[in-house]
């Protein structure tokens, strides 16, 4: 995803200016992207900047020259959204301290040459990655980790560690990469550069909000409404047009509530299968027509299948692999939300920040996939992630968003410019202070719905909640909600082995009385049986000569007939060799080499 690049100390100018060409070139993958670089030789600094065309992010600095400001990314005050030079104008006033002031998801550089200083700094939340790599007195760091394999290709080997953690959960932790070398800069960071060293230093922590006092329930069910609603109107400032993901989830509705009124430049939309409709679609096209606004399907075409390579490529090249196989959707589905909006509004993280839903699990891939030697590596951090679960916010704040959740996050930043209101620094604070019990309640995310919005709270949510929580009918819907809903997950994810045998009844039934498709309309495991199966025939044969390291390849053929023929449902591994075999491909052997 669009985001800066930069070398610090000792590389010499005419080289450093080059590597950092060959930086943004390797970042610059799409049309409307835009791209600047700035040099400072007393300091020793080369930067670099690839964004949106329409952004507001960019290289700044103030009059005299003497700041300047690498920022990607959006910072939000109280009136909307701030540009580069606000945050310099905040920095001037408060100098560091203006960093813990910023909220939004961004990352940025700082330099400031009155006082031979820089500044290297993120989000709180560590979403707008930065990349880095220490070697030989330089230090280099990219927005994506393809940045530095561009010119560093002695990086170009795979961390086994991090491939353990990545099999295991489907994503890196603490902060590791896939890549022998590289780093995640820890969210929250400010990394200063003086005098030739660098003090690795933090100014956020997630303690802040944990040493927070518990709010009684009644403080807290009057406080978050209140917090809601002064908070969204920054999520819809703009001077592009605003695409609402529209859902039929609670969260999303929540957005519609209470969204200002006087914004003209809205518009709705649902990703949607090819054909059919899910309940998203249909609660979404309701909601919208209450609000008075357009709303359209962006469905998955044909072209998704007959150019699935290509749309692989691109989910994988665009998120460092981030993003695997089965999220090639999301690149796909937001490219083309771009088209009806270059920013999209969501209610992602909605269920993680304020009810406390947590998806973030080990794979459990089966152990034959790995080489003898693998196996009890990867059996062994299975356990990693219990270590990282003794607080429970904490770990869906700072750990489930940007570990496990980036690579959807990072596929659709790619394409478009992406806002959710509910990683907004005071929601999340007060998120810290609520009541366990009135966090996981639906009846207060309903009252702020009929407050605001009386109509929308007469429209069921995809999971049955509306304005009369009660009662036979309220009872009908949650069943039926609930129902369809393990009924699509076991469609798409297998049927557990007591059902096993049922399955074949249990999807034709399911079919017949429209049971089927009502939540989830994307099946990569029928796909790789059906459409894609040619592709991971041919993908897989490809992979077994260079993944040989981590997989057995007489278990990768076997693996492939029998998903294929129905037999075994290898979903889940075939996604990681054909990840992998990508990233192998794509970041490894293909990138260009300095």
């Amino acid at each position: 995803m669009p985001g800066i690049i930069g070398i610090i100390n000792q590389v010499p100018a005419s080289e450093s200016l080059r590597l950092v060409d060959a930086m943004v070139s390797v970042m610059s993958y799409e049309d409307f992207y835009k791209s600047r670089t700035h040099f400072e030789p007393e300091a020793g600094i080369s930067a670099g900047y690839v964004g949106f065309k329409e952004s507001r992010d960019g290289i700044f600095s103030e009059p005299s020259g003497n700041i300047v400001l690498a920022f990607s990314g959006e910072c939000f005050v109280a009136d909307g959204t701030a540009t580069g030079a606000t945050v310099i104008q905040m920095y001037e006033q408060d100098g560091e301290k203006m960093l813990g002031q910023l909220n939004g998801l961004f990352c940025g550089l700082l330099i400031d040459k009155r006082r031979k200083k820089t500044i290297l700094f993120n989000d709180r939340y560590g979403i707008r990655r930065i990349y880095y790599h220490e070697s030989g007195g330089n230090f280099y760091f990219a927005s994506e980790a393809k940045a530095l394999l561009r010119i560093l290709p002695e990086l170009r080997e795979f961390n086994p560690e991090g491939v353990a953690d990545y099999l295991s959960f489907g994503c890196t932790l603490d902060w590791k990469t896939l890549f022998r070398g590289i780093d995640i800069l820890p969210g929250g960071s400010a990394w200063t550069f003086e005098a030739g060293h660098w003090r690795k230093g933090k100014y956020f922590s997630p303690e802040t909000w944990e040493s927070q006092p518990q709010l009684a329930a009644d403080d807290y069910e009057n406080l978050l409404p209140e917090t809601f609603k002064r908070i969204l109107p920054r999520y819809f400032e703009s001077r592009s047009k605003t695409g609402i993901a529209l859902t039929g989830g609670m969260d999303t509705r929540m957005i519609m509530a209470c969204r200002p009124q006087e914004n003209a430049l809205t518009t709705c939309y649902t990703f949607s299968g090819n054909n059919g409709q899910t309940l998203d679609d249909r609660i979404a096209a309701r909601v919208a027509a209450a609000e008075k606004l357009e709303h359209k399907l962006v469905r998955l075409e044909a072209d998704f299948f007959s150019n699935f390579p290509k749309y692989a490529n691109k989910t994988v090249f665009s998120t460092d692999g981030c993003a695997g196989i089965c999220n090639s959707h999301e690149n796909y589905f937001n490219g083309k939300a771009r088209e009806l909006a270059p920013v999209r509004l969501t209610g992602n993280y909605g269920s993680e920040i304020m009810r406390g839903i947590s998806w973030f699990k080990p794979l459990s891939l089966s152990p034959r996939l790995f080489n003898p030697g693998l196996r009890p590596i990867i059996q062994s951090h299975a356990a990693r992630l219990a270590e990282h679960k003794t607080r429970p916010m904490t770990f869906g704040t700072f750990k489930e968003v940007p570990w496990n959740l980036y690579g959807n996050l990072s596929a659709g930043w790619s394409q478009l410019q992406f806002r959710t209101p509910y990683l907004d620094n005071d929601l999340v604070a007060l998120a810290f202070q609520a009541p366990e019990a009135a966090r996981k309640s639906p009846r207060l995310p309903l009252r702020i719905v009929r407050e605001n919005s009386d109509s929308l709270a007469q429209i069921p949510t995809d999971r049955g909640y509306a304005n009369e929580n009660s009662g036979a009918r309220f009872l009908a819907r949650r069943i039926f909600a609930e129902v369809t809903f393990k009924l699509d997950y076991y469609n798409n994810e297998g049927f557990p082995n007591a059902l096993a045998p049922l399955e074949p009844l249990l999807k034709t039934a399911g079919s017949r009385l429209g049971l089927l498709g009502l939540h989830k309309f994307l099946n990569y495991r029928s796909w790789f049986q059906n459409e894609l199966a040619s592709y991971v025939r041919d993908t897989v044969t490809a992979s077994r000569g260079r993944l040989g390291e981590f997989f057995d390849s007489r278990f990768l053929e076997t693996m492939t007939e029998e998903h294929i023929d129905r037999k075994r449902n290898c979903t889940l591994e075939i996604n990681a060799v054909l990840t992998l075999e990508a990233i192998e491909r794509l970041l490894f052997r293909e990138l260009p080499r300095n």
